[in-house]
């Protein structure tokens, strides 16, 4: 006889939450924007050698409208900046915003005390989610990036999933979190 204990369900129930969230991370739309010099490597990451599909991302959208995700890929001029907010704004719920690039992130070398026509960083005008630091950052940095959102839309985390799959090891006592 089988103990009771041993035998798994057929089948396990999830949270709607746990389910929405593994749905949004594996389906992202960012949306076809660049601003400056970034906006390169930001194309060149959803070419055919990088190919940003791969983990759920490729469908750059032309219209913010259709869009969940905006990649603000360049230096953000202040006459420029309504325009960001305003396209933003447009996105439907849920959305993120991913900075990319040191001009993106903190003004870069357009940067010094005394200017008055930069914004000094994305997050100065909208609430971002995630950073990808560089001057130009590779396409692989935003992939990075991309697999980092991806993270926190689903909770426990890629690299968690890729552990229970063998591919990453367990840490030891002592070390610190995940890493990839």
């Amino acid at each position: 006889m089988v103990e009771a204990a041993l035998v798994q369900p057929r089948v396990k129930l999830v949270l709607l939450e746990d389910l929405l969230g593994a749905v949004r991370a594996n389906s992202l739309w960012p949306m076809t924007f660049g601003l400056a010099c970034c906006a390169i490597e930001m194309m060149a990451a959803g070419a055919s050698r990088f190919d940003l599909d791969r983990f759920g991302a490729g469908v750059f959208r032309p219209s913010p409208r259709q869009s969940d995700v905006m990649i603000v890929a360049g230096t953000i001029s202040r006459k420029m900046a309504a325009t960001v907010v305003t396209l933003y704004e447009q996105m439907p719920a849920p959305k993120w915003v991913i900075a990319m690039g040191n001009c993106a992130i903190g003004g870069g070398p357009f940067s010094y005390p005394g200017q008055y026509a930069i914004v000094n960083g994305a997050d100065k005008i909208l609430p971002v989610d995630v950073y990808v630091p560089g001057c130009p950052p590779r396409p692989e940095a935003l992939i990075q990036g991309v697999l980092e959102l991806q993270d926190r839309l689903t909770k426990q985390g890629r690299t968690n999933l890729l552990r229970r799959f063998g591919r990453f090891p367990e840490p030891a006592a002592g070390e610190g979190g995940s890493r990839v």
